[in-house]
């Protein structure tokens, strides 16, 4: 006997005269890191100078009142022109106004050799947001009820046919190939700080081409994306190193290669 489907498209799908119900699709929360401006970290507007001389590790500037290093956002009051850059420490004896800043912040900022500008600079922390977009309602419907499932008796001849199909023995499946072993995942490091990043950069070449100095040198950089205000900027940094001593060695050898500014950070 052969049982036939009235009431089914051409691939198989069961049609009506109404759209389904939709499937619920399963909610998923994405949470994403973005830069926000953290003035209780780090902020002061103030004369800003670049001394004319060229200058490595990217984006920068120095201010006397700087602890630690941090990541900041740099405005020319000016012109309202801004970039991400990072914060240094300078000594207070040094004379000119307090904020020194990196050629390639000039650049950035629109600032000429030995003109004084007035910069304001604030801090910048990592926070998550939540960036799942709003569920869609989903379109309401019936599945219509298939038509009825009618037998008829298959022709001799077919019963014959189908007979010896079934009787034929099944063609032996090849063997499916042995996935190979994935390699072993690095230990993962203690340390909370196993990182080493040599500048910011407003400049993607200028990043790839420090980066390239970097695996000159026999070492692993790393070029990240990120953007504030639409505006986008590049990190580069080294690592992960997995003890202090590692950690150590490689910012020797940052250095060694003219980046003085380089520092340890967590990612």
């Amino acid at each position: 006997m052969m049982t036939t489907l009235a009431g089914c498209d051409a691939v198989g799908n069961l049609t009506g005269g109404q759209k389904g119900s939709a499937a619920v699709a399963s909610s998923s929360t994405k949470l994403v890191e973005r830069d926000v401006e953290a003035p209780e970290v780090f902020s002061v507007s103030d004369q800003g100078l670049w001394d004319g001389r060229p200058s490595l590790g990217g984006v920068w500037v120095a201010h006397p009142d700087v602890t630690d290093p941090e990541r900041v956002i740099i405005r020319n009051e000016a012109n309202g022109k801004f970039v991400i850059g990072a914060l240094f420490r300078r000594e207070r004896d040094l004379p000119g106004p307090k904020l020194q800043m990196s050629s390639d912040a000039a650049a950035a900022l629109g600032i000429l050799a030995g003109a004084p500008a007035p910069l304001n600079v604030t801090a910048l922390r990592r926070q998550e947001v939540d960036d799942t977009p709003a569920p869609d309602a989903a379109p309401e419907g019936t599945i219509e009820t298939p038509s009825e499932v009618t037998e008829t008796t298959l022709d001799p001849v077919a019963v014959t046919a189908g007979a010896a199909i079934d009787a034929a023995p099944a063609a032996a499946k090849p063997a499916a190939p042995t996935a190979p072993k994935p390699a072993a995942p690095k230990p993962a490091s203690s340390l909370a700080k196993p990182f080493v990043q040599i500048g910011i950069f407003s400049v993607e070449a200028n990043a790839e081409r420090a980066a390239n100095q970097m695996r000159s040198a026999g070492m692993l950089p790393t070029v990240k994306r990120s953007e504030i205000n639409d505006k986008p900027f590049w990190r580069v940094v080294v690592g992960p190193a997995a003890t202090k001593s590692e950690l150590t060695n490689l910012l020797k050898s940052i250095k060694t290669e003219g980046f003085s500014d380089a520092y340890a950070v967590s990612n």
